[in-house]
Protein backbone atom coordinates (compact mmCIF):
# COMPACT_ATOMS: atom_id res chain seq x y z
CA UNK A 1 0.00 0.00 0.00
CA UNK A 2 1.50 3.48 -0.87
CA UNK A 3 1.40 5.54 2.14
CA UNK A 4 1.56 9.47 2.41
CA UNK A 5 5.36 9.42 3.37
CA UNK A 6 6.21 7.23 0.46
CA UNK A 7 4.27 9.22 -1.83
CA UNK A 8 6.78 12.10 0.00
CA UNK A 9 9.95 9.93 -0.24
CA UNK A 10 9.56 9.61 -4.06
CA UNK A 11 8.73 13.20 -4.96
CA UNK A 12 11.96 14.28 -2.55
CA UNK A 13 14.08 11.35 -5.04
CA UNK A 14 12.37 12.95 -8.07
CA UNK A 15 13.28 16.18 -7.43
CA UNK A 16 16.74 15.13 -6.29
CA UNK A 17 17.63 13.56 -9.63
CA UNK A 18 15.95 16.28 -11.89
CA UNK A 19 18.06 18.66 -10.18
CA UNK A 20 20.98 16.64 -10.49
CA UNK A 21 20.25 15.96 -14.28
CA UNK A 22 19.40 19.75 -15.36
CA UNK A 23 22.83 21.26 -13.57
CA UNK A 24 24.93 18.79 -15.59
CA UNK A 25 22.97 17.92 -18.89
CA UNK A 26 24.18 19.79 -21.69
CA UNK A 27 22.02 19.37 -25.18
CA UNK A 28 23.19 16.34 -27.01
CA UNK A 29 24.85 15.01 -24.23
CA UNK A 30 24.94 10.63 -24.18
CA UNK A 31 26.27 10.49 -21.04
CA UNK A 32 26.11 13.01 -17.77
CA UNK A 33 28.50 11.59 -14.50
CA UNK A 34 27.40 12.52 -10.88
CA UNK A 35 28.58 11.35 -7.71
CA UNK A 36 26.83 10.75 -3.98
CA UNK A 37 27.69 14.21 -2.86
CA UNK A 38 25.54 15.52 -5.85
CA UNK A 39 22.55 13.94 -4.30
CA UNK A 40 23.35 16.16 -0.64
CA UNK A 41 23.97 19.54 -3.01
CA UNK A 42 20.75 18.93 -5.06
CA UNK A 43 18.81 18.40 -1.77
CA UNK A 44 19.99 21.53 0.19
CA UNK A 45 19.85 24.16 -3.25
CA UNK A 46 15.94 22.96 -3.10
CA UNK A 47 15.20 23.37 0.80
CA UNK A 48 15.02 19.53 0.74
CA UNK A 49 15.63 17.05 3.95
CA UNK A 50 18.92 15.54 2.87
CA UNK A 51 17.68 11.74 2.65
CA UNK A 52 19.20 9.51 5.05
CA UNK A 53 19.92 6.34 3.00
CA UNK A 54 21.99 8.47 -0.26
CA UNK A 55 22.34 5.46 -1.98
CA UNK A 56 18.81 4.79 -2.11
CA UNK A 57 17.91 7.61 -4.51
CA UNK A 58 20.02 6.16 -7.23
CA UNK A 59 18.56 2.48 -6.57
CA UNK A 60 15.25 3.79 -6.71
CA UNK A 61 15.35 5.24 -10.50
CA UNK A 62 17.65 2.46 -11.31
CA UNK A 63 14.88 -0.13 -10.22
CA UNK A 64 11.79 0.59 -8.99
CA UNK A 65 10.54 3.41 -11.20
CA UNK A 66 11.12 5.06 -14.15
CA UNK A 67 13.12 8.27 -14.22
CA UNK A 68 11.41 11.65 -14.90
CA UNK A 69 9.65 12.44 -18.12
CA UNK A 70 11.47 16.26 -18.15
CA UNK A 71 14.97 13.57 -18.16
CA UNK A 72 13.29 11.25 -20.66
CA UNK A 73 12.06 13.76 -23.09
CA UNK A 74 15.66 14.99 -23.47
CA UNK A 75 16.66 11.45 -25.33
CA UNK A 76 16.81 10.83 -29.07
CA UNK A 77 14.23 8.83 -30.72
CA UNK A 78 13.97 5.05 -29.79
CA UNK A 79 16.46 6.22 -26.99
CA UNK A 80 16.07 6.23 -23.29
CA UNK A 81 18.12 7.41 -20.28
CA UNK A 82 19.26 4.94 -17.49
CA UNK A 83 21.42 5.58 -14.47
CA UNK A 84 24.75 3.22 -14.33
CA UNK A 85 27.28 2.73 -11.87
CA UNK A 86 30.84 3.83 -12.90
CA UNK A 87 32.79 3.45 -9.67
CA UNK A 88 32.72 3.37 -5.82
CA UNK A 89 30.41 5.98 -5.08
CA UNK A 90 30.23 7.50 -8.77
CA UNK A 91 27.56 7.17 -11.51
CA UNK A 92 26.12 8.33 -14.34
CA UNK A 93 23.03 8.82 -16.46
CA UNK A 94 23.54 7.21 -20.19
CA UNK A 95 21.60 7.06 -23.86
CA UNK A 96 20.47 3.25 -24.24
CA UNK A 97 18.61 1.54 -27.40
CA UNK A 98 15.09 1.03 -25.35
CA UNK A 99 14.45 -2.42 -24.24
CA UNK A 100 11.26 -3.35 -22.82
CA UNK A 101 11.67 -5.70 -20.27
CA UNK A 102 7.92 -5.99 -19.21
CA UNK A 103 6.44 -9.43 -19.48
CA UNK A 104 4.65 -10.24 -22.94
CA UNK A 105 0.80 -10.62 -22.09
CA UNK A 106 0.33 -12.56 -25.18
CA UNK A 107 2.75 -14.91 -25.11
CA UNK A 108 1.97 -18.98 -24.87
CA UNK A 109 1.92 -20.25 -21.67
CA UNK A 110 3.56 -23.47 -20.10
CA UNK A 111 1.35 -25.09 -17.28
CA UNK A 112 3.94 -26.97 -14.77
CA UNK A 113 2.78 -29.20 -11.58
CA UNK A 114 3.47 -26.79 -8.74
CA UNK A 115 6.24 -28.62 -6.26
CA UNK A 116 6.58 -25.63 -3.72
CA UNK A 117 6.07 -27.40 -0.51
CA UNK A 118 3.15 -26.12 0.74
CA UNK A 119 4.81 -24.59 4.32
CA UNK A 120 7.45 -22.39 1.90
CA UNK A 121 3.91 -20.79 1.16
CA UNK A 122 2.47 -20.23 4.58
CA UNK A 123 5.45 -18.36 5.45
CA UNK A 124 7.04 -16.42 2.24
CA UNK A 125 7.33 -12.86 3.30
CA UNK A 126 7.70 -11.04 0.30
CA UNK A 127 7.17 -11.86 -4.06
CA UNK A 128 10.67 -11.27 -4.85
CA UNK A 129 11.83 -14.57 -1.73
CA UNK A 130 8.97 -16.55 -2.95
CA UNK A 131 9.28 -16.48 -6.27
CA UNK A 132 13.16 -17.57 -5.81
CA UNK A 133 11.87 -20.50 -3.97
CA UNK A 134 9.33 -21.65 -6.55
CA UNK A 135 12.07 -21.25 -9.14
CA UNK A 136 14.20 -23.40 -7.14
CA UNK A 137 11.41 -25.91 -6.21
CA UNK A 138 10.13 -26.32 -9.75
CA UNK A 139 13.63 -26.65 -11.22
CA UNK A 140 12.62 -23.56 -13.79
CA UNK A 141 16.10 -22.12 -14.55
CA UNK A 142 16.74 -25.36 -15.48
CA UNK A 143 13.02 -25.92 -17.65
CA UNK A 144 13.98 -22.33 -19.33
CA UNK A 145 17.61 -23.05 -20.38
CA UNK A 146 17.91 -26.93 -20.98
CA UNK A 147 20.45 -27.27 -18.42
CA UNK A 148 21.20 -29.11 -15.43
CA UNK A 149 21.75 -26.19 -12.93
CA UNK A 150 22.31 -25.45 -9.35
CA UNK A 151 21.61 -23.03 -6.85
CA UNK A 152 25.70 -21.43 -5.77
CA UNK A 153 24.08 -18.67 -3.66
CA UNK A 154 21.86 -16.26 -3.30
CA UNK A 155 22.03 -12.38 -2.36
CA UNK A 156 25.26 -12.35 -4.05
CA UNK A 157 27.35 -9.43 -3.30
CA UNK A 158 30.56 -8.37 -4.94
CA UNK A 159 32.67 -5.47 -6.68
CA UNK A 160 33.08 -5.01 -10.08
CA UNK A 161 35.98 -3.30 -11.72
CA UNK A 162 34.40 -0.21 -12.92
CA UNK A 163 31.78 -0.68 -11.39
CA UNK A 164 31.41 -0.80 -7.48
CA UNK A 165 29.69 -3.51 -5.62
CA UNK A 166 26.66 -5.15 -7.44
CA UNK A 167 24.21 -7.12 -6.15
CA UNK A 168 22.73 -10.88 -7.88
CA UNK A 169 19.42 -12.03 -6.50
CA UNK A 170 20.58 -15.46 -7.19
CA UNK A 171 23.61 -17.56 -8.81
CA UNK A 172 22.85 -20.94 -10.62
CA UNK A 173 25.77 -22.94 -12.47
CA UNK A 174 24.82 -25.32 -15.14
CA UNK A 175 26.23 -28.17 -16.86
CA UNK A 176 25.32 -28.85 -20.62
CA UNK A 177 25.36 -32.50 -22.15
CA UNK A 178 28.65 -32.27 -23.88
CA UNK A 179 29.79 -30.71 -20.22
CA UNK A 180 30.05 -27.28 -20.28
CA UNK A 181 29.89 -25.11 -17.21
CA UNK A 182 27.84 -22.53 -17.06
CA UNK A 183 27.43 -19.22 -14.52
CA UNK A 184 23.72 -17.83 -14.28
CA UNK A 185 23.11 -14.80 -12.74
CA UNK A 186 19.21 -14.50 -12.04
CA UNK A 187 17.24 -11.00 -11.05
CA UNK A 188 13.70 -11.21 -10.01
CA UNK A 189 11.14 -8.83 -9.29
CA UNK A 190 7.80 -8.47 -7.91
CA UNK A 191 4.75 -7.71 -9.92
CA UNK A 192 4.95 -3.99 -8.39
CA UNK A 193 8.77 -3.77 -9.55
CA UNK A 194 10.80 -4.19 -12.88
CA UNK A 195 13.52 -5.30 -14.46
CA UNK A 196 16.12 -3.31 -15.57
CA UNK A 197 18.48 -3.71 -17.83
CA UNK A 198 21.44 -2.12 -15.81
CA UNK A 199 21.31 -5.42 -13.68
CA UNK A 200 21.69 -7.29 -16.57
CA UNK A 201 25.03 -5.50 -17.56
CA UNK A 202 26.21 -5.76 -13.91
CA UNK A 203 25.39 -9.42 -14.06
CA UNK A 204 27.42 -9.63 -17.37
CA UNK A 205 30.29 -7.64 -15.79
CA UNK A 206 30.19 -9.80 -12.77
CA UNK A 207 30.58 -13.21 -14.47
CA UNK A 208 33.46 -11.80 -16.43
CA UNK A 209 35.18 -10.75 -13.43
CA UNK A 210 34.28 -13.51 -11.08
CA UNK A 211 33.69 -16.85 -13.30
CA UNK A 212 35.62 -15.99 -16.77
CA UNK A 213 35.96 -19.59 -17.80
CA UNK A 214 32.24 -20.11 -17.21
CA UNK A 215 30.03 -19.62 -20.26
CA UNK A 216 27.58 -16.55 -19.12
CA UNK A 217 24.15 -16.82 -19.38
CA UNK A 218 22.01 -14.05 -16.93
CA UNK A 219 18.66 -14.18 -16.26
CA UNK A 220 15.65 -12.16 -15.28
CA UNK A 221 12.56 -13.37 -14.05
CA UNK A 222 9.11 -12.05 -12.78
CA UNK A 223 5.85 -12.98 -11.43
CA UNK A 224 3.13 -12.34 -13.74
CA UNK A 225 0.40 -13.47 -11.21
CA UNK A 226 0.51 -15.51 -8.37
CA UNK A 227 1.47 -18.36 -9.68
CA UNK A 228 2.59 -17.44 -13.36
CA UNK A 229 6.28 -16.33 -13.87
CA UNK A 230 7.82 -14.96 -16.40
CA UNK A 231 11.84 -15.44 -17.66
CA UNK A 232 13.84 -13.58 -19.90
CA UNK A 233 17.05 -14.91 -21.29
CA UNK A 234 19.51 -12.22 -22.33
CA UNK A 235 22.52 -12.12 -24.81
CA UNK A 236 25.02 -9.46 -26.02
CA UNK A 237 24.35 -7.91 -29.52
CA UNK A 238 27.03 -5.16 -30.68
CA UNK A 239 27.96 -4.74 -26.97
CA UNK A 240 24.66 -3.98 -25.99
CA UNK A 241 21.94 -6.18 -23.96
CA UNK A 242 19.19 -7.71 -26.07
CA UNK A 243 16.24 -10.28 -25.15
CA UNK A 244 16.92 -13.44 -27.00
CA UNK A 245 14.10 -15.82 -25.19
CA UNK A 246 11.24 -14.80 -22.96
CA UNK A 247 9.10 -17.94 -21.67
CA UNK A 248 5.96 -18.31 -19.56
CA UNK A 249 5.41 -20.94 -16.77
CA UNK A 250 2.39 -21.85 -14.77
CA UNK A 251 2.31 -23.26 -11.31
CA UNK A 252 -0.89 -25.52 -11.25
CA UNK A 253 -2.36 -28.52 -9.21
CA UNK A 254 -1.35 -31.74 -11.09
CA UNK A 255 -5.18 -32.65 -12.30
CA UNK A 256 -4.98 -28.63 -13.77
CA UNK A 257 -2.51 -30.28 -16.22
CA UNK A 258 -5.02 -31.94 -19.31
CA UNK A 259 -4.34 -34.08 -21.78
CA UNK A 260 -5.37 -30.96 -24.35
CA UNK A 261 -2.19 -29.43 -22.69
CA UNK A 262 0.12 -32.04 -23.10
CA UNK A 263 -0.90 -32.20 -26.83
CA UNK A 264 -0.39 -28.79 -27.46
CA UNK A 265 3.49 -28.84 -25.50
CA UNK A 266 3.94 -32.24 -27.66
CA UNK A 267 3.19 -30.21 -31.37
CA UNK A 268 5.71 -26.98 -30.09
CA UNK A 269 8.35 -29.86 -29.63
CA UNK A 270 7.67 -31.23 -33.30
CA UNK A 271 7.31 -27.69 -34.76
Amino acid sequence: MTTSSNRSERNTYTSIILKIFEDRYEAGSESVPFNRDDIISAAESQGLEVPRNLGDVVYTFRYRSPLPEEIQATATQERMWIIRPAGVGQYQFDQVSEVNLSPNQNLAVTKIPDATPGIIDLYSLNDEQSLLARLRYNRLIDLATGLTCYSLQNHFRTQVPGMGQIETDEIYVGVDRVGCHYIIPVQAKSRRDSLNIVQIEQDYAMCEARFPSLIAKPLGTQFIDDQTVAIFEFELSDGAVRVAAERHYQLVEPDELTDDDLLTYRRRLLG
